[in-house]
């Protein structure tokens, strides 16, 4: 119980701080390692066997990408293209666990998660 509201509140804190400085203030390594994950190549399952974030989300997150499976238009990730892309805590969650197991074949730790969220927010 105390771990999720730990998690939760990490969450909610990087969903709540916007300041680009602030970012690259308190967390260049979060930043870094963000990156880092975001651009890892994970094998999957066939069809779609070598995937990473990139795989769908493309390489520019300030312009949309497409799901590779469904074709579904995927709104820019960046939050300087899209500010209310991480408002609602509640779906940054739901998504987090639906990309991670899909594309890390597992889910993402809330390390992981509060790294790739400090890289989206540094763009």
């Amino acid at each position: 119980m105390i771990k999720t509201m730990c998690s939760t509140l990490l969450v909610a804190i990087l969903l709540l701080t916007t300041s680009h400085s602030y970012a690259n203030a308190v967390s260049a390594d979060n930043i870094a390692r963000g990156k880092q994950l975001w651009q890892q190549k994970f094998n999957g399952k066939a069809p779609y066997q070598q995937r990473s974030c990139e795989t769908c989300h493309g390489n520019n997150l300030s312009k949309a990408g497409k799901h590779i499976r469904t074709k579904k238009l995927i709104k820019p990730m960046a939050l300087s293209a899209n500010s209310a892309r991480y408002t609602e805590a509640k779906k940054v969650q739901k998504w987090f666990y639906r990309n991670c197991k899909w594309t890390m074949g597992k889910t993402c730790s809330k390390q992981q998660q509060a790294d790739i969220l400090a890289y989206l927010k540094s763009l």
